[in-house]
């Protein structure tokens, strides 16, 4: 079964520069690419309707969503916004300058980062019914909405008990589906690259190709961004998740024999 282990921590020495050059490049990155994609994503329907949306060369999902019941619509104007507050506000969290010198500004992006993943995780999972990727769509982002939700709820309940640890390490776990937001509009043009440079079926066009690609992405846009937060937790030396057996329970007889 699964469980949580926590690794013996030992005394280390300083990281060198090179390393603490390549953690700051890549918190820089992570953080430039959320901005950026939460303004890509999240604008065009601020600042437009639906219908206008379809009417444009690049409509994205306004199309799936136009002539929804208004709970659907809703949820997915929800997810949308809070899902784009949450990418904006994730890296901060990981900002070890506002931890230490503005602990007041941290806890309170703290929460409102949360609040915003349980807005978006549960729209999530109620638009995930009618996604354009058929059951593969729903399954995949459903289970991403679903692991949202607890990832988050893990790491409130963990800061509440003051377990500073745990809460680092649940709080990796959920921007990593957090920033699925990102993987996905990476992944999504590789793909169609991809089959671009393979030669194509006779008569297939790009809306099948994108398809195609779509497709995909349901679960490869967070499953790998979940293994690379894991791989990170340990090297940091954080509470992390072991399939491992369950040690068998002493019983009080054998806690009473003497050592040999």
């Amino acid at each position: 079964m699964s469980t949580i282990t926590r690794p013996e921590v030992t005394p280390a020495a300083p990281p060198p520069a090179s390393h603490r050059i390549g953690t700051r490049a890549g918190w820089a990155w992570v953080l430039l690419s959320s901005i950026g994609i939460a303004a890509f994503a999240v604008t065009p329907y601020l600042t437009s309707s639906l219908a206008a949306l379809v009417e444009s060369p690049t409509s994205g999902l306004a199309a799936n969503y136009l002539d929804r019941p208004w709970f659907i619509v809703a949820a997915f104007y929800a997810h949308v916004v809070t899902g784009g507050l949450a990418l904006v506000l994730g890296p901060l969290q990981f900002w070890r300058g506002l931890r230490t010198r503005r602990p007041r500004m941290h806890r309170w992006t703290g929460r409102t980062y949360l609040v915003a993943v349980a807005i978006a995780s549960v729209s999530g999972l109620v638009i995930a019914f009618v996604n354009d990727a058929g059951f593969v769509g729903f399954f995949g982002f459903g289970t991403l909405a679903v692991l949202w939700f607890v990832t988050g709820w893990r790491a409130y309940r963990a800061i509440r008990r003051r377990d500073i640890d745990s809460h680092r390490a649940w709080m990796m776990r959920n921007f990593a589906l957090t920033y699925a937001a990102v993987t996905l509009r990476i992944w999504l043009p590789l793909l169609i690259l991809f089959q671009v440079l393979v030669p194509p079926a006779p008569g297939t066009d790009f809306g099948a190709v994108f398809a195609n690609a779509y497709a995909a992405v349901p679960f490869l846009c967070w499953l790998p961004n979940l293994i690379v937060a894991e791989w990170l937790i340990r090297r940091r030396g954080l509470p992390s998740y072991r399939l491992t057996p369950s040690p068998a329970p002493r019983t009080a007889s054998a806690a009473n024999l003497p050592a040999r």
